[in-house]
């Protein structure tokens, strides 16, 4: 049963992460998606579990993205991805905390990050990858409390 929770909450992380989730409905439909049974009230207690918050605009974030969200709201101009490489481009002296940020955030298929003082270099794991974080940075940038 454990395994099947831990399981069930890793693909909670990558739903919200790689969608704009804003109703338990939502993410009932895409675990079902993607072969999990589990009810609204299963997910009502995941989300409590993980530390789901909602923004202001209603969508989902992890916890530990919060920091992350605030940081590309705030500061990032531009989002570009090259190949496997995604460069940030972020307020002059911003780039070192939005690097941290994505570190610390640990997401899925980021290798690392190199910045410098308004440019950050993002190491992703192949295009789709860099494609993902592009996705999700555009998101978290577009959600300002």
């Amino acid at each position: 049963m454990a395994k099947s929770r831990n399981s069930r909450q890793e693909a909670i992380r990558n739903i919200v992460r790689n969608n704009a989730i804003r109703t338990q409905r939502e993410l009932v439909e895409e675990l079902r998606d993607q072969g999990f049974v589990c009810t609204q009230a299963t997910v009502s207690r995941d989300i409590a579990d993980m530390g789901l918050r909602k923004l202001h605009e209603g969508m989902y974030v992890l916890a530990e993205d919060m920091h992350l969200q605030r940081m590309v709201s705030e500061f990032v101009v531009s989002l570009e991805d090259i190949e496997s490489q995604v460069v940030i481009r972020s307020r002059a002296g911003t780039a070192p905390g939005v690097a941290a940020a994505i570190d610390a955030a640990e997401l899925t298929g980021i290798a690392g990050t190199i910045a410098g003082n308004d440019t950050v270099l993002v190491i992703c794991r192949g295009r789709e990858r860099a494609s993902k974080t592009v996705k999700l940075m555009q998101q978290l940038r577009n959600y300002r409390k």
